[in-house]
């Protein structure tokens, strides 16, 4: 069951931030913004973190510890860099989750509810916004590439077997 995990205290939780990379070039005032309208939370082994059949509106950043991805009860990916980006893409236009994720080991996530970010004053807002699009859209990125490479070793061992039975 996961739980609000208590760093010390605000500066211990804002070192911690500053370790994501997508973040380190946040000050301190923005980063104590963004932590306003976040949660730390830490996952036990097992924990189901994001469930695809639910939409739950947030967006994590793995802090420490490893995830997995899963569709319909496929692994897809497994997630162990601090910052590693995943949550709900439903806010990027889809309008539905894609995958479940599951802690793998012991799991510390930086929770932001999108939404909230329109909430902050402008420049907040459209820095983090972009943030956490860039974000996203680098995990697109790679994602693509993987579904690439595994196209086209699907397509040559077809190819291959097609060959062979026609022999």
């Amino acid at each position: 069951m996961p739980t609000n995990g208590k760093l010390k205290d605000n500066v211990d939780i804002i070192e911690k931030i500053k370790t994501l990379p997508a973040l380190e070039s946040f000050d301190e005032n923005d980063l104590k913004e963004l932590l306003r309208i976040s949660k730390i939370v830490r996952y036990e082994p097992g924990d189901l973190i994001v469930d695809e059949a639910t939409y739950d509106g947030w967006i994590y950043y793995l802090i420490s510890g490893r995830v997995r991805i899963t569709k319909s009860g496929n692994d897809l990916a497994v997630l162990q860099r601090t910052g590693d980006v995943f949550g709900e893409v439903g806010n990027m236009g889809s309008g539905e989750l894609s995958v479940s994720v599951y802690a793998l080991d012991e799991a510390t996530c930086l929770k932001i509810d999108i939404s909230s970010v329109d909430g902050l004053p402008n420049e907040n807002r459209y820095v983090f916004r972009y943030v956490i699009f860039r974000g996203f859209a680098e995990v697109l990125a790679k994602r693509l590439r993987i579904t690439t490479e595994k196209f086209l070793a699907a397509k040559e061992e077809i190819d291959r077997l097609k060959e062979a039975a026609g022999s």
